[in-house]
């Protein structure tokens, strides 16, 4: 067709034609119309050409020499790479449709028709394939073969007849005239026999033995396992007969008279075993394509469950690691509880022995100090000089036993910090006194900044602040002698009120901030300090459930945070 365009890509179309008129005729037209050809002179050829690379299309004729072109589609049909390949068949005028569709081809036309037609039915199948996959990527897909019949008989005639039958209909056929060349042709292979054709009453050779030994090559898998075994006779066999060919492993028994049954036979039998072959092999490659999508699914699994098991295990090595914190953190706060309690019943133990030769001393130097007081003035200046240094004696003397009062006082404290009922107590008006109490040490050198943002009021016993905020105070007192600044703030969260207290001073080295709360640790120098002002604070606040720690102001200097929990200081 001259308004044809040649494609860049043209479809593939092999022609199986044995007519080189025909042939020639044909692919000058349907090259002309755009298509590439392939040509093939018999139906055979076309067999082993559809091994290979396949076309888009078959046309070919339904009479050509050995197998026609209907049987070519039949066979075509048994393949799982052919069987959906388009064939368009070339038929006679009469009984076209007959010929052209019985066979399995998709389309006819008759030769005496128009050849546009045959162009435009070649197109209307290509249209309808291109939107099919391409067949030979199917599962299980294998090339085409052809069945393969054996044939064993002593007559040379009819050895040639039945393999020119067999030949026509599309076999691979492969003779024998007696019993050993038929026997080295099954121990020969590498390919096996779909059928194997014996005549059972040669003169040239026992048939029945020759059957027995064949039936035993094939149940020992020699010459292909499970071929198909065919005795033939001469006449219709009688019942005595049929029972030794069975017996002797004959599947079927055919008289010779029948060769187009046998041709009928053989081609069913060679079809069933071609399509069983495609069964296995479809079986196995979805069977293959379902473990490996079962492994794949399986490896998924695994690889998810590991994802899994290494979150767990890195939640896990958190969850420890906290706890091991946590665990650590109380261990130190047991230790510390431990320690602060066993001084606190040690200092209670030394404040109880100092205190009772103390009151016995104080009481004494009292009466002393009351009776020099009652003497009356003495007329001579010695007398006058020695009274005189008495008094100042027993009133040094009543400093120290004083500062000793103090010190024990303080000890006792320390021992006794959890007397004392909690009660409402204004933050800001208790600060406010502690520093009026300070004023002497404080002085004009140290300025005090305050910022009460926090809640007015909290429960808590008044050595809370009396004792806590005062020996902090004094402290840092004590570590700006040149003079600074003292910062006073309060602020409150939902759950905790925190009172921090800075100053400008040198600040606390990080080595010895764990030691500062331990009672008699002072760095102080010696008599200026008991080292038990902290530890009283210490105490006091851990008995509110709270905490105190030591941190670097803003300006360098310490900053004491002390913080109470409000539901342990409600109740």
């Amino acid at each position: 067709m001259s308004e044809a365009a040649v494609l860049d890509d043209p479809a593939r179309i092999l022609l199986v034609e044995d007519s080189e008129t025909q042939a020639l005729e044909l692919r000058l037209l349907l090259e002309a119309s755009g298509f590439s050809v392939e040509r093939c002179p018999t139906a055979e050829a076309a067999l082993d050409r559809l091994n290979g690379s396949l076309p888009d299309l078959v046309v070919a004729d339904y009479h050509l020499p050995g197998m026609n072109g209907d049987e070519l589609t039949r066979q075509m049909r048994l393949s799982l790479r052919t069987r959906a390949l388009p064939v368009l068949m070339l038929t006679g005028a009469r009984d076209g449709e007959r010929q052209g569709l019985e066979s399995g081809a998709d389309a006819y036309v008759a030769k005496s028709d128009d050849r546009d037609l045959l162009v435009l039915r070649i197109r209307a199948l290509l249209r309808e394939r291109k939107a099919a996959p391409p067949v030979s990527e199917a599962p299980g897909a294998a090339g085409f073969r052809r069945g393969r019949v054996l044939v064993i008989d002593g007559s040379a005639t009819y050895r040639t007849f039945l393999a020119g039958l067999l030949g026509q209909e599309g076999h691979a056929v492969a003779v024998a005239e007696g019993a050993e060349a038929a026997l080295a042709a099954l121990d020969a292979g590498p390919e096996p026999f779909d059928c194997v054709t014996l005549d059972l009453l040669s003169p040239s050779y026992d048939g029945l033995a020759l059957c027995r030994a064949v039936d035993e090559r094939r149940g020992a898998g020699v010459g292909g396992a499970g071929f198909h075994l065919v005795g033939i006779s001469g006449s219709a066999p009688g019942k005595d007969f049929l029972v030794r060919a069975y017996a002797a492993g004959a599947d079927d028994v055919v008289a010779k008279a029948d060769a187009e049954v046998l041709a009928l036979r053989v081609r069913g039998l060679v079809r069933r075993r071609l399509l069983e072959e495609d069964d296995r092999r479809i079986a196995g490659a979805f069977g293959a394509r379902e473990r490996a999508v079962e492994r794949a699914r399986a490896e998924a699994e695994a690889a998810a469950a590991r994802a899994r098991l290494a979150d767990a295990l890195e939640q896990a090595n958190a969850d420890l690691a906290t706890a091991n914190r946590r665990l650590t953190e109380a261990q130190a706060k047991l230790v510390q509880a431990a320690k602060m309690a066993s001084l606190g019943e040690l200092v209670a133990g030394i404040a109880h022995e100092i205190n009772n030769p103390l009151a016995f001393i104080l009481a004494h130097q009292g009466t002393v100090e009351r009776l020099l007081g009652e003497m009356p003035p003495q007329p001579e200046e010695k007398s006058a000089r020695v009274l005189a240094k008495a008094r100042d004696r027993v009133g040094t003397m009543r400093m120290g036993l004083t500062r000793i009062q103090d010190l024990v006082l303080n000890l006792r404290k320390f021992s006794r910090l959890d007397e004392g009922e909690r009660a409402l107590v204004n933050v800001p008006e208790a600060i406010e006194t502690v520093l009026a109490l300070l004023q002497h040490k404080l002085g004009a050198r140290i300025a005090v900044e305050r910022d009460f943002a926090g809640r007015p009021e909290i429960r808590c016993t008044p050595a809370l602040l009396n004792q806590v905020v005062m020996n902090i105070l004094a402290n840092a007192a004590d570590a700006m002698p040149e003079g600074g600044t003292i910062r006073i703030g309060t602020r409150s969260t939902e759950e905790t009120d925190e009172i921090r207290i800075s100053d400008t001073g040198p600040g606390i080295p990080e080595p010895l901030r764990e030691k500062i709360f331990e009672p008699f640790f002072t760095t102080k120098p010696v008599g200026s300090g008991t080292g038990l002002g902290l530890a009283i604070a210490y105490s006091v606040v851990q008995a509110h459930s709270g905490m105190l720690s030591v941190e670097t102001a803003p300006g360098g200097g310490a900053c004491f945070v002390i913080g109470i929990p409000r539901q342990a200081a409600s109740a």
